[in-house]
């Protein structure tokens, strides 16, 4: 085995009933699941438990939910001698990822992306601002149709750069319908509105970003202890003033994916641990390079099979 990354999921992997049967078997879980209900002020645990799921799926809940939920993951994980040589994570998991690495606590990571889920839904009113999915189009086709619907509708951007083949447009609802529809009609294979309620990650973010960068001011980030890729430059990063301006640039900047999983294998990672709910990055991997070896861990059962993996090639 060369090196392992662990990759943590951002928004969208939520669901109700995740990290119970981690709580029930792991003392760790039931750590830090009071750890994140006492840095809250409120239950994230009976939330991720019971939901209901429209709460959950309030974007100030999922942030601090999902990283939870992955920070157990990787916990556990480690308690069982699976220990990860670099960390990434999409747009939220990269949170994770520097709990992961040392660099921020867990109690300040989950206050600070309950903070930021509400910045983020602050910056653009519900329903003046969305993102899509576009699927089996070039980033330059994409781009074009961008720029035409941001002349005429509303500012729009390419957003996601996912997997090949998959890229996230956000921006205003009018500018994203305009490009998507653009889109379908110009050949894309689909042109999926999503169903969030902020343009993530667009220039509409600004205010977020303005925000987010007074409350990183009030906390500790040290140097990481391992490299972590950063979705703003798609390199690896370790010093704390780099991780701080990235992560403040990560609001409202375009999340570079692709490149950062490349990045980590230029690293010499060749397997992937997806720590946390979802198997949405596993799915990106296998667009990317097929000769990633991906697996997750979001359960008894996920983590069981994994175990297992690294039993057999050590």
């Amino acid at each position: 085995m060369n090196k392992l990354a662990f990759v943590f999921p951002g928004q969208g992997a939520q669901a109700v009933g995740m990290g119970k049967d981690f709580y029930e078997q792991y003392d760790v879980a039931k750590k830090l699941f009071q750890e994140a209900d006492e840095a809250l002020g409120y239950s994230i645990k009976d939330m991720c438990f019971e939901g209901p799921e429209e709460d959950l799926k309030l974007t100030a809940n999922t942030q601090p939910a999902i990283l939870t939920m992955s920070v157990i993951a990787n916990a556990i994980l480690k308690e069982n001698g699976v220990q990860p040589d670099i960390v990434g994570g999409h747009s939220l998991g990269e949170y994770s990822a520097l709990v992961a690495a040392g660099a921020i606590s867990f109690q300040d990571a989950v206050a600070l992306v309950h903070k930021r889920g509400q910045y983020m839904q602050e910056a653009v009113p519900v329903g003046e601002g969305g993102m899509a999915a576009i699927i089996g189009m070039s980033d330059e086709d994409i781009q074009k149709a961008c720029d035409e619907a941001t002349a005429k509708a509303g500012d729009v951007q390419p957003v996601n750069f996912n997997c090949p083949g998959q890229t996230v447009i956000a921006g205003t609802t009018k500018g994203v319908e305009m490009a998507a529809a653009a889109l379908k009609e110009a050949g894309a294979k689909r042109a999926v509105v999503l169903p969030v309620s902020a343009p993530f990650h667009s220039t509409l973010m600004k205010p977020a970003a303005e925000k987010l960068a007074a409350e990183l001011d009030k906390i500790d980030i040290h140097d990481a202890e391992i490299p972590v890729v950063s979705n703003y430059t798609g390199e690896l990063e370790t010093k704390a003033e780099d991780i701080k301006a990235n992560l403040v640039a990560q609001a409202d900047h375009p999340v570079r994916w692709i490149h950062c999983v490349k990045t980590m294998q230029a690293f010499g990672a060749d397997v992937f641990v997806e720590a946390g709910p979802g198997k949405t990055l596993c799915g990106f991997n296998r667009r990317i390079d097929r000769a990633i070896k991906s697996l997750n861990v979001e359960d008894t059962a996920s983590l069981q099979k994994t175990l297992d993996y690294f039993k057999e090639v050590r």
